[in-house]
């Protein structure tokens, strides 16, 4: 039995221990309360006695449990279980949750991460990386985001971590700046449910190899006037999906590919956040 806890919860069996001691030891403060405050109300006749202890209980059990949770350290814990429960009972969709995929040092993540903070229908609830040493890993952490470093025979001839997705309860999928193409499987269970932003002016300069510096390099050969970002929806092939948002800055006979990719990355940070919850908010919360 204390096994199937320890899997289902996801902790470790020092954890385990006291998240049964916080249930046990609120059980107790919960029933000693509610006898008391009965001896207050003086109720005598047996069914609204019952009716009335029950209510006290259902009442005053989240508040002691949470109370308890405080100094065994298992707050954070406590209140996601609750707030499950209350979601259930209620039938109250709780913030639409996101995955956001990275394979950089993560500055798009972040600015989304920071944009989403308190956000009171959309969370970043998960970011995932093909790499052990991304950057974005270290970012996600510092804001108490869960993280997944995925392997490549696992992603594409595997699951495709969909299963893992589906129990973190991931609605949608934004990726920025993971170099991976997104295999079929993944597209399928979340349709029209992943975007990606493209530091070009789409249908122009995509395609396999057409990232970071490539692009800017490829844009300021071709002399083009203009540049910019492109967010879209991902489908199977790269830089192919439904365009949702461009914007545009220019290129000047100065630009070098440094200079060029702050112009993009100014328009990524500014418009990427907010575009993806307009996107959310369409797509997720309004199901």
């Amino acid at each position: 039995m204390f096994e199937k806890l320890q899997h289902k919860w996801k902790v470790g069996g020092t954890q385990l221990l006291l998240i049964i001691s916080t249930f046990a030891i609120g059980g107790s403060l919960t029933g000693m309360v509610a006898r008391n405050l009965m001896k207050l109300l003086s109720v005598e006749q047996p069914v609204l006695w019952t009716l009335i202890y029950i209510i006290i209980v259902s009442l005053s059990w989240p508040l002691m449990v949470i109370l308890v949770s405080i100094p065994f350290g298992q707050f954070t814990f406590f209140r996601k279980y609750l707030s499950r429960i209350f979601s259930r009972l209620t039938g109250v969709k709780g913030p639409a949750r996101v995955a956001i995929f990275a394979s950089g040092t993560g500055t798009n993540a972040q600015k989304i991460m920071e944009f989403f903070d308190g956000h009171p229908k959309i969370k970043v609830a998960l970011v995932v990386s093909n790499k052990n040493e991304a950057g974005v890993l270290d970012k996600a952490a510092a804001r108490q985001v869960e993280t997944l470093v995925i392997d490549k025979e696992s992603f594409f001839r595997g699951d495709s971590y969909i299963p893992f997705l589906k129990e973190k309860k991931i609605d949608f999928i934004v990726l920025a700046g993971f170099l991976w193409k997104i295999p079929p499987a993944l597209i399928t269970a979340f349709p029209s449910g992943i975007i990606n932003i493209h530091p070009a002016l789409l249908p122009k300069y995509g395609g396999k190899g057409m990232y970071g510096h490539f692009v800017h390099e490829a844009v300021i050969a071709a002399g083009e006037k203009e540049s910019g970002i492109t967010i879209h929806f991902v489908d199977e092939q790269y830089d192919h999906g439904g365009t949702i948002f461009q914007a545009t800055c220019p290129v000047t006979p100065q630009d070098t590919p440094d200079s060029l990719a702050q112009k993009i990355h100014h328009l990524e940070h500014e418009n990427y956040p907010r575009i993806i919850e307009q996107t959310i908010l369409t797509q997720v919360v309004k199901k």
